[in-house]
């Protein structure tokens, strides 16, 4: 720790009264029995500096601090701050404060040694409430009380007073690696590549920990061939990656779908032996089961050494995602056999397994351990059962849970509104929409494309035109999906203009807006626009599916398909 840099390394004995707790604690303080009483040597503040290095439990400390108050006339702030640092250290943060709050003179060690203790143990409130007290008696901080409270500004996305804090950082020109990498650690956890970039563009030194954190940043963010590009300039300029750098790159492979990138990245893992380290090998076997190679990733799954909770989630997980439910359950059947704990990953992997394979029996055991060791306010595990009950057509189970949960957010209406749009719920999920939005939950294109379906269903014009009212207003206008729904609930309420409205001013069209524009026109007799859509749907090169011709068949006849007067048709079109 950077505290006990100000303590002189010398080699001073512990007191008589201490002698017999150093003996109890090994070789390592053995030289130290037979010294003389110190009892009439006078003491100094670099003694017990020593002492307090020298110290491995809070009872030693305790015992030193004795000595100190009882025998220094004059504590200087060095051997406070120490106090407050070796208290930290072993947890005592009652300790810490006690001494901070007694010292007649503090100086920014102080500070910050409180600061850090606070941030290490988690208590991120009473942390920033001390540094407002520290700026507001007049201290500046230095390096490592930037990083502690940019470290917190982190830890609880507070973009604004980071973005402050950074302001200050440059104004007192300080800087240093650690520092460095801190800021561009707490941009990218506030979701600001762009401003790391900029902090990452400006490093004059750059070491492993600071291109892994870049490198890092843009893989969590899903910048997946950003991350390719840092990796490519950072072997270029000479510096390793490390495990960490590896585990993120591979995790980028997985999200683009890289599988011959991520197997000759596995190949470098394997002569440089990282695949023996189980968050790397974790790694591997998300990446190949996130490019379809479920049988690879089960293969070095069933190779490693030592597996932790993130490996066993990862390979169910593969395995729910690959539409293997039944292999999955059987996983976790097993994992639980070996007194393995589950994490929310794997209640929420193996939730999806058993509503793949429409198991309501086996999620409803795993709805009973849910209940039991999980906080009924995990967001993630309440989503997934909805899911799962509305995916197994239990609608009642599926809105108790949702009634439960004590803080819905948009997947977990979402996941309720869809459910009762696919189950026939129409109206209740028109209802559920409402009550969404009633709570200042902001829709997103799936939650619209669902409210859709259940207005076309019920062919209710009115509500659909109101969505589509609050659609315009949202980014959700230029979303395929959204556009493909608000095309299908027009068409399937007979506003045939409003949907080739909707359709002709999509930035982007899939096979599902093509076909819902094509059978809307064919089934209200439409024919002659409907085999326009055909033919300029095939001049773009979109693959005509047999759903469509037998559609534009059955309502508008036989008709010759003729590839030359396609040309024709979209231009006339």
């Amino acid at each position: 720790m950077f505290l006990l840099s100000y303590i002189s390394p010398y080699n001073v004995p512990f007191p008589n009264q201490y002698r017999s707790v150093s003996a109890s604690h090994g070789s390592k303080n053995e030289h130290l029995r037979d010294s003389n009483s110190t009892a009439d040597q006078p003491i100094n503040s670099t003694t017990v500096g020593n002492w307090l290095q020298r110290c491995s439990n809070v009872r030693e400390i305790r015992e030193v601090h004795a000595v100190a108050v009882k025998r220094l006339k004059d504590r200087l702030v060095f051997v406070n701050n120490n106090l407050i640092s070796m208290y930290v250290k072993f947890g005592d943060l009652a300790a810490a404060r006690k001494v901070f709050d007694d010292m007649s003179e503090r100086n920014v060690v102080s500070w910050t040694a409180m600061l850090n203790g606070y941030h290490r143990h988690g208590i991120d409130y009473e942390a920033l409430r001390l540094f407002i007290e520290f700026v507001n008696n007049g201290f500046r901080g230095n390096v490592q009380t930037y990083a502690c409270v940019l470290n917190l500004c982190g830890r609880s996305f507070d973009n604004e007073l980071g973005r402050q804090l950074h302001a200050c950082v440059i104004k007192s020109r300080l800087s240093n690696l650690i520092l460095d990498c801190t800021i561009l650690q707490f941009y990218s956890r506030c979701g600001d590549l762009d401003s790391a970039y900029e902090v990452f563009d400006r490093m004059q030194e750059r070491d492993v920990i600071a291109w892994t954190t870049m490198i890092t940043a843009c893989s969590q963010h899903g910048r997946g061939y950003d991350t390719f590009a840092m990796l490519s300039q950072m072997l270029y300029d000479g510096v390793d990656p490390n495990e960490f750098t590896v585990c993120s790159v591979l995790n980028a492979c997985g999200e683009e779908k890289e599988l011959i990138f991520g197997e000759q990245l596995h190949n470098i893992v394997i002569k440089k032996a990282y695949d023996l380290d189980v968050y790397v090998a974790t790694s591997l076997v998300d990446l190949y089961a996130k490019c379809g190679k479920i049988e690879k990733s089960r293969t070095i799954f069933d190779g490693m050494r030592r597996k932790n909770v993130i490996t066993w989630s990862t390979i169910i997980a593969g395995y729910a995602r690959n539409g293997l439910g039944g292999e999955a359950i059987s996983l976790f059947r097993t994992m639980k056999r070996l007194k393995m704990f589950a994490n929310s990953l794997t209640m929420v992997s193996i939730l999806r397994a058993c509503g793949l394979i429409r198991s309501v029996s086996t999620g409803k055991e795993v709805h009973a351990q849910i209940f039991k060791n999980f906080s009924p306010s995990n967001i993630f595990v309440g989503s997934a059962l909805v899911w799962l009950y509305c995916k197994c057509g239990d609608y009642a189970s599926a809105s108790k849970v949702l009634e439960y949960l004590p803080d819905k957010d948009v997947v977990s209406w979402t996941a309720m509104i869809s459910g009762c749009a696919r189950l026939g719920h129409e109206y209740e999920a028109l209802e559920y929409l409402k009550e969404m939005l009633s709570k200042g939950v902001e829709p997103n294109p799936f939650t619209y494309s669902s409210v859709l379906k259940a207005c076309a269903k019920l062919e209710n014009i009115n509500q659909g035109k109101l969505i589509h009212s609050s659609i315009n207003k949202s980014p959700a206008l230029s979303n395929v999906f959204v556009g493909s729904a608000l095309v299908h609930m027009y068409s399937k309420c007979g506003h045939l203009s409003e949907a080739a409205q909707v359709f002709e001013s999509m930035p982007e069209r899939n096979l599902v807006s093509w076909k819902a524009m094509i059978v809307a026109y064919a089934k209200n007799g439409q024919c002659g626009e409907a085999l326009k859509l055909v033919y300029r749907m095939q001049a773009e090169g979109i693959g005509v599916d047999d759903y469509i011709l037998s559609t534009v068949l059955t309502a508008c006849g036989d008709f010759k398909w003729n590839n030359e007067s396609s040309s024709e048709h979209c231009l006339q079109s």
